[in-house]
């Protein structure tokens, strides 16, 4: 007589039948292993190749080795997800797990944030890592889990500087009327109105247009962005006052991270930690050959003295730092730059 398996299934009692009822038996357990191999989907707006694409993948290699495979993160750049602001809030709802965000889209969220966007707040790129990397950085990361995000690390995003299609700018006298790309951003419109421009929000993508046609007079940007999106060819003047060192933060859906023992978010965090100094070194080679290359390509290009921009900018700062635990934060940060020189 046939016998019933546990699933009901009709199988012969034969060598066959017990060698197929084994193979049965296997393919559920691996199911199950898959079952315990959870993959955790990370979003950046920034193409492959990009170093916090790079950074994020280095991570997710930690994280698998470390997990003993356990935990895959798997990314998907290129805005794949969807733009920033998008994919910020499917993370904070726990659509997606991982993301790689800008500063901006989290200052309406968290006003600990807009701090580290402050112009002029950093003295070097020295100054910027330790702080980042010591109390104040993890101050601000820990402010988003009210949000309903974990901050995990911070990655860099360079220092930011004026170009501009028909003449370069020695002081905040030379911006006067100029017509000046910006993030969506309150603080990069206030800065930008601050030193005598006309602050003008666009889409990244659009810019390269937007100069061609003199529709704006400028932008601002670091030296990969500025090289990459070939923005040179239309504004040749690239004035070095680098006055925003913003950084760029990875961060878990809170949702997500609840659901995680407290052994595995140690490992995400010191993963996150681990990844800093790689995608530092990828930042720093790009940021070499860009300008290099820019160089090459005849772009035109000076440092200005920064103290006249640095004044401009002061009521700026008491318009953002408008209560006393980001006076405080501020603050902390300026006392660090003390000590870096």
């Amino acid at each position: 007589m046939p016998a019933k398996g546990a699933s009901g299934f009709v199988m012969p009692c034969t060598r066959r039948g017990l060698l197929a009822g084994a193979g049965a038996l296997l393919a559920a357990g691996l199911t199950a292993c898959k079952r315990d191999r959870r993959i955790l989907r990370s979003a950046d707006a920034h193409p492959s190749g990009y170093p916090t694409v790079e950074a994020v993948r280095e991570m997710g290699r930690m994280l698998e080795a470390r997990s003993g495979g356990e935990l895959v993160l798997k990314t998907y750049p290129g805005a794949q997800l969807g733009q920033e602001e998008d994919t910020l809030e499917l993370t904070i709802f726990g659509g997606i797990d991982v993301n790689r965000i800008n500063l901006s889209p989290l200052n309406p969220i968290a006003p600990e944030t807009v701090v580290p966007a402050l112009p002029f707040l950093f003295r070097n790129e020295a100054h910027m890592r330790a702080a980042l990397d010591g109390a104040p950085g993890r101050q601000i990361l820990d402010s988003l889990y009210d949000h309903g995000l974990v901050g995990l690390c911070f990655y860099d995003s360079g220092a930011r500087s004026f170009y501009t299609r028909d003449r370069l700018i020695h002081s905040p006298a030379d911006m006067r009327g100029l017509k000046i790309r910006v993030m969506n951003s309150n603080l990069f419109v206030s800065m930008v109105e601050a030193l005598g421009g006309n602050a003008t929000p666009m889409a990244y993508g659009e810019v390269y247009q937007g100069l061609m046609q003199g529709v704006i007079d400028g932008a601002e940007n670091n030296w990969p962005s500025f090289e990459s999106s070939r923005h040179f060819e239309a504004a040749p003047f690239y004035s070095l006052t680098q006055h925003v060192m913003a950084p760029e933060v990875l961060v878990v859906s809170r949702r997500r991270w609840e659901q995680m023992s407290a052994e595995e978010q140690a490992l995400m965090r010191e993963c996150a930690r681990d990844s800093v100094p790689y995608m530092r070194a990828l930042w720093d080679q790009r940021s070499t050959d860009a300008e290099a290359r820019l160089r090459e390509a005849g772009v035109e290009i000076i440092t200005p003295d920064p103290e006249p921009f640095a004044a401009r900018v002061e009521g700026v700062w008491q318009r953002y730092l408008n209560t006393p635990r980001l006076q405080r934060l501020a603050e902390d940060i300026l006392a660090m730059g003390e000590a870096t020189g």
